[in-house]
C-alpha cells in the first residue's frame, strides 16, 4: 500500500528520547507490527530502488535494508528525498545490528551501553546474540545500564520544571523525579489507536485512574499515544511516555515500586503482558496472571468449557498444518473458523470455506502468534451472537448487562451492530447466559471487568470466548445504564466494594451501537465484513425503541435514505426468499425501485415482487449492476455473497467496490437488511425524537422480580 496526499492511517505513536536513533527504534516497537525496532532484515524487497523511491508505510526499513546493503546515503537521499540528516542518523543502527550478530556473551560495558542508547531492546539483542532468555537485562543490570526517568521541561529552560511529564532513557545518568512513598497504582495504557483498539480502551484506562486517585492512591500511567486523555499530564500524578513492554513496565515497577499493575483496562496489548510480568515478581491487579492466560490460551479454556459442562462450537487443536484437512473432515466439514491464542480484535481470525484457503489462513495465525496453539472450530452458520459485560469481585458478579448483535455470527462483534437492552432474544437464552458468565467468574476467580461473547441457536448457547479485561464496548454500556462499570470494577480490583443496583434488562429506552468504516480511503479494499474487524470509529444512540435507536445510529454515521432505487443482490437461494416481505415493503410502501441481479431477481418474480434485472456482464446493451450504480439509478446497494472462490473470496467485490467509491450506502448482512429496513418501515427520519442524555437517563427502571 503506498501513501501519498491522502490520510490513511487510524492511530499514531510517540516516542520520546535523547537522540532520533534511540526514538525512532522505539516509536517502531511501539506500532506493534511485529517488528523490534528498525531491523534492515525485517522485510524483503523485491526491488530495493522502487521501494525507495515510493513512500509506503514499510519505506523506513528499505532505507535500513539500502544502508546494510552499502548504499550511499547520498543515493538514498537522491531516492527518497529524506532530509542526509535522518539517513547519517540511521546509519549507527545498522553498523550497531551488523556487529552485534558478530558477537555473543559476555559483554563488555561499551558495547551493551552503545546498544542500549541506539534504542535496541534487550530482546533484540538476545536475538542476534543468541544470548540465552533474560541474560541480556541480568548482564545490563550488572553493569548499571538502567534507563532512568527524565522530565519534559514544559518551561524552556527558564524556571526549574516541576512536570510529571516523564519519558525513559539510556542517555539520562539520573531520574528528574524520584518515587514518592505514597501507595500507588501503576495502569497500562492501550498504545497506538488501530482497528481493534481505539478511544474506548483510552476511556476505560481514564476512568480507572480517576477511581483510584478518589481511593487516595498516587497513579502512574504509562502510555505513548499523543492522541489521548490518558496521555494528558493532569489526569494522573505520574505520566510516563514509554513502550508498554515487558522490558519498560518491568524497569519502571522496580523504579517506582506501585502496589500494583493494572494490565484489564487497556485492551489486549496490555493483556498480553499478565503472565510474563507475573512470573517477573510484579503484582497483577485484580484477577490473577493465571487465569488471563487460561482465558487466552484457546486450548486451556476450551477445556475449562468442557470441565464446566459448558457447550462451546466443536474444535480441535492444530499442532501440525498437514494435519487440518483432517481435523476439518471430524468437525464436519467446512466452514470452520481458525483461532489463534493472544490476539487483538480477531487478528489472523479467519473462516475458512474449502482448503486453499485454510492452508492460507493458518500461515498467517502461524506469523501472528508463533509461541501459543491454534484451533480449529466448526463455524456456527445462522446463529445469534450476544456478549456479556460484567465486573465481578473474588468470582462473583456484582454488574452485568447483555448486549445481542443484529448481524448473524461471524460479523466480528466491533463491526456489529449492539442493541442494549436486548429486544429478540428469549428470557432463557438471556438466562443461560447470565448463568453461564457466573459459573466462568467463580472458576478464573475474577475479579475486575470482563466479557462474555456466545452464539445463541434454537436457545441454545454457546460460548465463543471469555477476555478476561475491560472489552471495546464497556464506554457504551456504561453510558446506556448509568452504571461506570470501569470505576467499579478498578474499586473491586484495590479491595472496595459498595451496594450496587443493576439495571440493564429493565431499561425503559434502547440503545444502539453501529459501526463506522473507512473503506473509501482504503483503495481497492473489498468492503466485506467478516470475523477479523475493519471498523475504524462507532456510534452510539439513544430511542424510544430499536427503530428509533437505529435510524439515529445509522444517521450519525453518514447513511442517507434512499430515494430512488435499490440494488438487491441477495446471495443463497434461501436467502432471496427470506427477503421477500423487506422487497415488498421496500417497493410497494416506501416506492423505491427494485434492481436486482439475475437470481434474485427471479426469485423475487416468483412471490409477486416486481423488480428491474440486472445483467452480469454488459453484453447487448444490457444493463449491469455497475451500470445502475454509476447511472445514478440506485442510492442503497444490498449485496450477500453466494459463493466464494479457491482463495475464500467471496462474489459481487466489484459492485460493492464501485457503491464504496461512489459513497452510497452498502449493507452486506441480511440481518442488518432486514433490520433497517424494518426501522425505515416504522419510523420517519423527520420524526425521529431528539433528547438529551440526561433526559434518557432520569426514565428510572423498574426492577423485574
Amino acid at each position: 500500500m503506498r501513501i501519498g496526499t491522502e490520510m490513511k492511517s487510524v492511530g499514531e505513536v510517540m516516542a520520546i528520547g535523547r537522540t532520533f536513533p534511540e526514538v525512532i527504534q522505539r516509536a517502531l516497537r511501539m506500532l506493534d507490527i511485529g517488528v523490534c525496532g528498525l531491523d534492515p532484515e525485517a522485510f524483503e524487497f523485491d526491488d530495493l530502488e522502487d521501494s525507495l523511491s515510493n513512500a509506503t508505510p514499510l519505506r523506513i526499513f528499505a532505507v535500513a535494508q539500502a544502508l546494510q546493503r552499502g548504499m550511499t546515503v547520498e543515493r538514498i537521499h537522491e531516492l527518497t528525498r529524506i532530509d542526509p540528516w535522518f539517513l547519517h542518523s540511521i546509519e549507527p543502527i545498522v553498523r550497531v545490528h551488523r556487529e552485534l550478530k558478530q558477537k555473543s556473551p559476555p559483554f563488555d560495558e561499551a558495547t551493551l551501553r552503545e546498544a542500549k542508547e541506539l534504542g535496541f531492546a534487550d530482546r533484540k539483542i538476545r536475538e542476534l546474540t543468541q544470548a540465552p532468555p533474560g541474560s541480556i537485562r541480568a548482564e545490563r543490570r550488572r553493569l548499571g545500564i538502567v534507563p532512568h526517568l527524565a522530565q519534559i521541561d514544559t518551561l524552556a529552560a527558564e524556571w526549574p520544571a516541576e512536570t510529571n511529564y516523564l519519558y525513559s532513557s539510556y542517555h539520562a545518568r539520573a531520574t528528574d523525579a524520584a518515587p514518592s512513598w505514597r501507595k500507588k497504582v501503576m495502569v497500562l495504557g492501550s498504545g497506538a489507536y488501530r482497528i481493534g483498539s481505539s478511544v474506548e480502551f483510552d476511556w476505560c484506562c481514564v476512568n480507572a485512574v480517576k477511581a483510584a486517585r478518589e481511593l487516595g492512591y498516587e497513579t502512574l500511567m504509562v502510555n505513548y499515544n499523543p492522541e489521548t486523555v490518558s496521555t494528558d499530564y493532569d489526569e494522573c500524578d505520574k505520566l510516563i511516555f514509554d513502550e508498554v513492554s515487558f522490558e519498560s513496565v518491568l524497569e519502571i515497577y522496580e523504579r517506582e515500586q506501585p502496589y500494583g499493575v493494572v494490565v484489564s483496562m487497556g485492551g489486549q496489548l496490555p493483556n498480553n503482558l499478565a503472565i510474563r510480568l507475573h512470573r517477573a515478581g510484579v503484582r497483577i491487579l485484580g484477577t490473577s496472571a493465571e487465569s488471563i492466560d487460561m482465558a487466552e490460551d484457546r486450548h486451556k479454556f476450551s477445556a475449562l468449557l468442557d470441565q464446566l459442562g459448558i457447550d462451546q462450537p466443536r474444535w480441535e487443536h492444530v499442532t501440525n498444518a498437514s494435519e487440518a484437512e483432517r481435523i476439518v473432515e471430524r468437525l464436519g466439514g467446512y466452514p470452520v473458523l481458525v483461532r489463534p491464542s493472544y490476539v487483538l480484535s480477531g487478528a489472523a481470525m479467519s473462516v475458512a470455506r474449502e482448503k486453499n484457503e485454510l492452508a492460507r489462513i493458518l500461515a498467517c495465525a502461524e506469523a501472528v502468534s508463533p509461541e501459543h496453539p491454534v484451533v480449529i472450530s466448526k463455524f456456527e452458520t445462522h446463529a445469534r451472537e450476544l456478549e456479556i459485560d460484567a465486573v465481578a469481585d473474588g468470582g462473583e458478579i456484582v454488574l452485568w448487562a447483555i448486549s445481542e448483535h443484529v448481524e448473524d455470527a461471524g460479523v466480528h462483534s466491533g463491526d456489529a451492530t449492539l442493541v442494549l437492552p436486548p429486544q429478540s432474544l428469549y428470557l432463557a437464552t438471556i438466562r443461560q447466559a447470565r448463568k453461564i458468565a457466573q459459573a466462568l467468574a467463580k472458576a478464573l476467580r475474577i475479579t475486575g471487568p470482563f466479557n462474555v461473547q456466545y452464539l445463541a441457536k434454537h436457545n441454545a448457547v454457546k460460548v465463543i470466548e471469555c477476555n478476561l479485561r475491560a472489552s471495546r464496548s464497556f464506554p457504551f454500556v456504561s453510558k446506556v445504564t448509568g452504571n461506570n462499570f470501569v470505576i467499579e470494577a478498578m474499586r473491586r480490583m484495590l479491595g472496595v466494594a459498595r451496594a450496587v443496583e443493576n439495571h440493564s434488562i429493565d431499561l425503559d429506552y434502547v440503545a444502539v451501537k453501529a459501526p463506522m468504516f473507512s473503506f473509501s480511503r482504503l483503495v481497492g479494499a473489498d468492503p466485506m465484513l467478516g470475523v477479523e474487524m475493519a471498523s475504524t470509529g462507532e456510534v452510539g444512540c439513544f430511542g424510544d425503541d430499536l427503530h428509533e435507536a437505529l435510524l439515529h445510529a445509522l444517521l450519525a454515521t453518514g447513511f442517507k435514505v434512499p430515494r430512488k432505487g435499490v440494488l438487491l443482490s441477495l446471495g443463497p437461494l434461501t436467502d432471496k426468499y427470506w427477503f421477500a416481505d423487506e422487497a415488498r415493503v421496500l417497493a410497494q410502501e416506501m416506492g423505491l425501485k427494485l434492481y436486482a441481479t439475475h437470481g434474485t431477481a427471479e426469485a423475487l418474480r416468483t412471490v409477486g415482487v416486481e423488480c428491474i434485472e440486472l445483467a452480469k456482464r454488459p453484453e447487448d446493451g444490457a444493463m449491469t449492476g455497475m451500470d445502475a450504480i454509476e447511472q445514478g439509478l440506485v442510492d442503497l446497494v444490498i449485496n450477500i455473497p453466494i459463493e466464494y472462490d479457491e482463495l475464500g473470496r467471496p462474489d459481487g467485490y466489484h459492485i460493492r467496490r464501485r457503491a464504496v467509491d461512489a459513497g452510497i450506502p452498502l449493507i452486506t448482512d441480511l440481518q442488518r437488511a432486514q433490520a433497517i429496513i424494518e426501522a425505515l418501515r416504522h419510523r420517519k427520519v423527520s420524526d425521529l425524537a431528539i433528547l438529551s442524555w440526561d433526559e434518557y437517563a432520569a426514565r428510572r427502571p423498574v426492577a423485574l422480580k
